[in-house]
């Protein structure tokens, strides 16, 4: 059986799998106690977690019968090299703006 991998922003559309990432960010969960969150079925809460641990955003921990859900901070680093483009592009502009407006605003006097 092979793994399917799941684009991050595909997992990270999705609401409820948002919710599951802020939850277990706060910290590890069983998939139990994530699911009693939920007005879903708990297959469904699993389908969720399954493709949240698909795409990297989670890892499962088993002890003794609970399986928990813990955060994998690098399963992030997809989507923040994405975001690293934008912040950079916009803070060149600012730098742009912030020297536009020191040479061509006068400071008013006090």
């Amino acid at each position: 059986m092979s793994i399917e991998t799941v684009d991050a922003f595909q997992a990270l559309a999705d609401p409820g799998r948002r919710e599951i990432l802020m939850m277990v960010a706060k910290e590890k969960r069983s998939i139990n106690a994530i699911a009693e969150n939920f007005d879903i079925s708990r297959p469904a809460v699993s389908k969720h977690i399954k493709i949240l641990q698909n795409a990297g955003f989670i890892n499962i921990e088993e002890k003794g019968r609970e399986r928990y859900c813990v955060l994998n901070q690098s399963g992030f680093s997809e989507v923040q090299q994405w975001i690293s483009t934008f912040e950079q592009y916009w803070t060149a502009q600012f730098r742009s703006l912030e020297s536009y407006l020191a040479a061509n605003v006068p400071v008013p006097k006090k």
